[in-house]
């Protein structure tokens, strides 16, 4: 196993430096100006050709592209000293530039953002297992019945409204208009200031989360349930006499996470890359907000920031359920 944790590890590494190269060119060949926004920004929009090129040869878009690359990838593993309007300012590791809008090192406000958006993942993700596991064991144990049937099409139902219109009626309802106490008050405060604050401002993000995301994970766990279930392995438990809750949940139950940990995995890296518009309705300064403001501001530094993190997120998510494979099912093997 270590033989294969260091071979995807490797391969990550690649994964990252491919993505990083990309984003970098992107952002140098891109029909933007980098330079402008940077020199609007520090000049109050009276930015002319002389300032420009100023900031065109202190943001190296006058040299060559390589060498600006070998530059970043050497911030982000111990630092470097960036310029711009005369002002040098030291980004320490991992340097992922400087915004262009506020002018301070991308690690500083990212770090800040991390714990907003790792509360929101972690609240959610609990609940899609919590909610839709159960749920789904329980429809496929009644496979074909009226509940069964009642279920699965109040979920496909739920599924069909977009997110965000969801999300957003939530908000309006429970927030807004009822102004629900506890929960009514939506916001991110750190866990270490206020517990009761932490939970409060989370909690209706987590439910709106928790519930549309859990009519996917029934409807999985039913699917997956009912294929375990009919397995010969199943039948000969059964057939040995053994109780049917030791059937269902050691044995059916075992089998039927695999693929559900698989789509979990991703669903968990992806909420981590961030929730833009759980963020967003719900005014949590996460990673998700963030990047959907720098993105309406040009703000490239923050843009290939976040993309980067999205990718060891989603690399890292995918490793952890190739080894959770093998603990779930003994017959796979890493190698």
């Amino acid at each position: 196993m270590f033989a294969y944790v260091v071979k995807r590890l490797l391969a990550g590494v690649l994964v990252l430096f491919l993505v990083s190269m990309s984003i970098f060119l992107l952002f140098w060949y891109g029909p933007n100006e980098p330079a402008r926004v940077m020199c609007d920004t520090k000049t109050s929009n009276r930015c002319n050709a002389e300032r420009l090129d100023r900031f065109t040869e202190e943001l190296g878009y006058n040299n060559a592209w390589y060498a600006e690359y070998g530059d970043y990838v050497k911030g982000v593993f111990v630092g470097r000293d960036i310029t711009v309007a005369a002002q040098t300012t030291r980004c320490d590791a991992p340097c992922f530039g400087l915004s262009y809008k506020n002018g301070k090192p991308v690690w500083e406000d990212m770090k800040d953002r991390l714990p907003a958006t790792f509360s929101v993942a972690i609240g959610g993700a609990t609940l899609y297992l919590l909610l839709g596991v159960p749920l789904g064991v329980a429809a496929a144990r009644r496979r074909g019945t009226v509940q069964d049937k009642a279920l699965v099409s109040s979920f496909l139902f739920l599924s069909s409204v977009p997110y965000y219109l969801f999300a957003l009626l939530t908000w309006l309802f429970f927030s807004l208009k009822w102004e629900v106490p506890l929960i009514g008050d939506t916001g991110y405060v750190p866990l270490t200031e206020s517990p009761t604050a932490w939970f409060g401002g989370l909690a209706l993000a987590w439910i709106c989360l928790g519930i549309f995301g859990c009519t996917q994970y029934t409807r999985y766990a039913r699917g997956a349930m009912v294929e375990a279930l009919s397995e010969d392995y199943i039948r000969t438990a059964k057939a040995k006499g053994l109780p049917t809750r030791t059937v269902v949940y050691r044995h059916g139950l075992r089998a039927a996470l695999v693929p559900i940990v698989t789509i979990f995995g991703i669903d968990f890296g992806t909420l981590l890359a961030g929730t833009i518009f759980t963020e967003e309705i719900f005014d949590i300064e996460g990673i998700g907000l963030w990047a959907l403001r720098a993105v309406g501001q040009r703000d490239l530094p923050i843009v290939s920031a976040t993309a980067l993190f999205s990718a060891v997120v989603l690399i890292m998510a995918n490793l952890i359920v190739d080894l959770v494979y093998s603990i779930l099912d003994p017959r796979v093997r890493l190698s």
